[in-house]
């Protein structure tokens, strides 16, 4: 088993967390499982977007399943420890619901390129079969980048020290208390995921650069739909990609205020994503009011 040092050893600390936690997880993750009722329930929301907006919603109730319930019942544990297999899954699933996450997020982007600057094939091009066909593609995608994670981290040999600076078992610390040389797991490990970090956050940001060009030869109303939507994209991915970065971008060397970070990443910007993009959308809005 691994030791888990949690958060912070402060008894009083761990239980104002674990309040704060928990109240911020009890009022937003039913709001999500709120916001895909909505879109399920109601035919005017059955356009592409909508419908990459209730798995973007879902596959954020998963991912922060993962970590929170077991944090969660660390604060009033005095002895946190998680098992070899358990530390496996966690990772695992942490990387595969990620990914996915941010392979969603590109598909998104794809959705509002097309339906801006090739308005007139975006039935054509964004069809229910093709919507289907790339959330499994972003799911795929999740999963083979979780399995290359797992694989890199089951042969991992451990032998005697086994304490875990953080709330969940990730692969830096893991490699950090491997009895062997992890130079080329490392290596291995920060180029996958750099390529996911970095591909998609780059490639995000030509194609919402493009689409704020194509701003100029929009009318006024069209401009101001327009800039509502990329806006709420713009703050998404750089609310998910800037702590990503933070952590996996230098995997050899420890950086300062991770666990913090890694809150954030892992606990509270992954469910309020779909909240920013419904606070700024007017229909849905009025819909779930109603409900």
């Amino acid at each position: 088993e691994f030791v888990l040092l949690g958060l912070s050893q402060n008894h009083e600390v761990q239980r104002i967390l674990f309040f704060v936690i928990l109240l911020f997880y009890m009022i937003i993750l039913p709001s999500n499982i709120f916001l895909i009722l909505t879109i399920w329930r109601h035919s005017q929301l059955g356009s592409p977007m909508y419908f990459f907006l209730a798995n973007l919603s879902f596959l954020d109730i998963c991912y922060c399943s993962v970590t929170p319930p077991k944090m969660l019942a660390d604060f009033f544990s005095h002895r946190k420890t998680i098992s070899y297999s358990s530390c496996m899954a966690q990772l695992f699933f942490l990387h595969f619901l990620g990914a996915a996450e941010a392979f969603l997020l590109m598909v998104m982007a794809y959705d509002r390129y097309v339906a801006i600057c090739k308005p007139l094939c975006y039935t054509r091009l964004v069809n229910r079969r093709v919507c289907c066909v790339l959330v499994g593609a972003t799911w795929g995608g999740g999963f083979i980048h979780g399995i290359i994670q797992f694989a890199l981290s089951i042969h991992l040999p451990f032998c005697g020290p086994n304490i875990l600076d953080n709330f969940f078992c990730d692969v830096h610390q893991l490699v950090k208390l491997a009895c062997a040389n992890t130079y080329i797991v490392e290596l291995l490990i920060f180029l996958n995921n750099g390529v996911v970090i970095i591909m998609c956050f780059t490639l995000l940001l030509i194609s919402y650069t493009v689409l704020l060009l194509k701003l100029r030869t929009q009318s006024s109303k069209a401009k101001n739909k327009v800039a509502s939507t990329c806006v709420s994209h713009i703050i998404v991915v750089f609310v998910m990609w800037g702590p990503a970065m933070y952590i996996y971008g230098l995997p050899f060397q420890a950086v300062p205020m991770e666990k913090v970070v890694a809150v954030f990443h892992t606990v509270i910007f992954p469910l309020t994503n779909p909240m920013i993009y419904t606070l700024r959308n007017k229909e849905i809005k009025g819909l779930m009011w109603k409900m």
